[in-house]
């Protein structure tokens, strides 16, 4: 007997159906291979050749001669088939062996493990051997009932309903609370543009100006410190900070409980202190009962919580749309199968319906006008129009002669064929589309990565800056009091001078954390 040995190669640059045909029909020629199967999806040849005629290297490279990228794959495990059973009826560590040991000693499969406990075989086969049928079936003559673990056909793990909503409430409270802040803020820039304006026009004394200030309804004070203003921005300021940055808080938790710092890591610490800071301030302003009202960063936290909740409900609605996309992929695959035996001069002795993952290559499947391919393979018998469209999204159907090849989940129109088996189970063209959509969904973009590399040096340093901030201010307040007294308007001559300094210096410090944290890096 001829040894025969397999390998898988990794093909590139294939683009569809006719650069498989080329590779399968030209490999076939060659001296030393038994067989050749291409899946176009997955990009990957299994190959079956003769170790004393011809080895893989050489293989890769008639395939690079016909124009394509090939690299012979290391690890061919790859091409296992794994199954999963619920075996029923084991009643004790003896009935485990006896499966255990029955499956070990049949060819073609290569591992097999059986819980008691939860009922589950674990099963790895060479499904060039044999197939899940046949493992069944070997079990099933061992007196156990059998059947396959049931998987989940729709693709609920791809549902982003649930992301989609909560971003959505954060995102619109922030909005209502964010839009009267916003407004107080303009109110208050034009109404300080006047007043320069009045001032750069009428030279008003100092004491005039203090009036016209005061007589505007928003620096009016409800309680000595305490302004309209101020009081209505803490009262905006509340709801978004409690409602809005739930979701940050939680996941700002789990980063730094990992320690990592992330953007949401980042954009709680700049909230939070700018909300801390502000409320401190005004609790300070109103024990002193000051003349001037402080100045307060109470409209920081919602603005920066609009703008990156309206990102993450964005981004979530995005990638809701391509899972539904999924989804009705995924709904594509037929759930049944028709599986012939057939005699000589292709006599159809008798025929089963099974479960889609039950069907082993090399297979006769038949499949009859109006039904659904259940897997990837070619057809031997019968002559019919096929529905391709949503593989190739050509409307019009394509004619299927023996020797062409189906895709599973497309339509059989007007005739009856029989086909053999090429692709099943996970290596079907579906599959692997899923598959691939599934890896692009959870990988995150190169830039993304970047980013949230970034951003894990770039918290840790903004914080540095405003401790720097805060120490460098209190040194220089210490050393000339006077650059502090220019800068810092309005404070009150009864306090001693350092507690001015002190509180001029952390007034600086936030100030920085509160400009880097909405940074475009984040919010981009």
């Amino acid at each position: 007997t001829k040894t025969v040995s397999k390998c898988y190669v990794q093909v590139t640059g294939m683009t569809c159906a006719s650069c498989v045909a080329n590779i399968e029909r030209n490999l076939r020629r060659e001296d030393g291979i038994h067989s050749i199967l291409v899946a176009l999806m997955a990009g990957k040849a299994e190959v079956r050749y003769n170790p004393a005629v011809i080895q893989p290297s050489a293989i890769a490279e008639l395939i690079r001669e016909l124009g394509f990228g090939a690299t012979v794959m290391e690890n061919c495990g790859e091409g296992d088939g794994i199954l999963e059973l619920v075996v029923r009826g084991m009643t004790c560590a003896s009935c485990v062996h006896k499966i255990e040991s029955t499956l070990m000693k049949t060819n073609g499969v290569l591992y097999c493990s059986v819980a008691l406990a939860t009922n589950k075989a674990h099963i790895k086969y060479d499904p060039e051997i044999i197939g899940p049928r046949d493992v069944i079936q070997v079990i099933q003559d061992l007196g156990f009932a059998t059947s396959l673990v049931k998987k989940d056909r729709s693709a609920s793990h791809l549902d982003h309903k649930q992301e989609i909503r909560q971003w959505k409430r954060s995102f619109v409270v922030s909005l209502i609370f964010c839009i009267p802040v916003m407004g107080l803020m303009i109110y208050m820039m034009v109404m300080d543009s006047q007043l320069a304006d009045a001032h750069a026009h009428h030279n008003m004394s100092s004491e005039e100006m203090e009036a016209l200030h005061s007589s505007m309804v928003l620096e009016y004070q409800l309680l000595p410190g305490l302004s309209v203003m101020n009081f209505l921005s803490f009262l905006l300021c509340v709801p978004v900070q409690m409602f809005g940055g739930w979701h940050f808080y939680i996941q700002a938790y789990k980063a730094l409980k990992h320690k990592t710092a992330n953007m949401d890591v980042l954009i709680v610490l700049a909230t939070t202190i700018a909300f801390a800071y502000s409320f401190v301030i005004l609790l300070v302003a109103m024990a002193e009962k000051a003349k001037v009202n402080p100045v307060t960063f109470f409209d920081t936290p919602p603005m920066l919580f609009v703008f990156i909740s309206l990102g993450r409900w964005l981004e979530h609605v995005a990638k809701g749309k391509t899972s539904e996309a999924l989804a009705r992929l995924i709904s594509l695959q037929a759930t049944e199968a028709t599986i012939v035996t057939l005699g000589p001069d292709n006599v159809l002795l008798s025929e089963e319906q099974v479960d889609v993952e039950l069907v082993q290559r090399g297979d006769i499947v038949k499949v009859i006008p109006g039904g659904k391919f259940p897997v990837d393979g070619r057809v031997i018998e019968g002559h019919s129009m096929v529905d391709e469209s949503l593989i190739t999204g050509e409307a019009m159907p394509v004619t299927k002669k023996p020797g062409n090849t189906v895709i599973a989940g497309s339509l059989n129109q007007n005739g009856s064929l029989l086909i053999s088996a090429t692709h099943v189970g996970a290596d079907t063209t579906l599959s692997q589309i899923v598959k691939l959509v599934e890896e692009a969904q959870t990988s995150k973009a190169p830039i993304q990565q970047f980013a949230d590399k970034l951003s894990g040096y770039f918290v840790p340093s903004i914080v540095g800056v405003s401790v720097i901030t805060l120490f460098a201010w209190i040194i220089i307040g210490f050393v000339d009091f006077e650059i502090v007294e220019k800068y810092f308007l309005g404070y009150n001559k009864s306090i001693s001078a350092a507690e001015v300094i002190i509180r001029f210096a952390f007034q600086a410090s936030i100030t920085v954390l509160c400009i880097a944290c909405p940074c475009s890096l984040g919010l981009a």
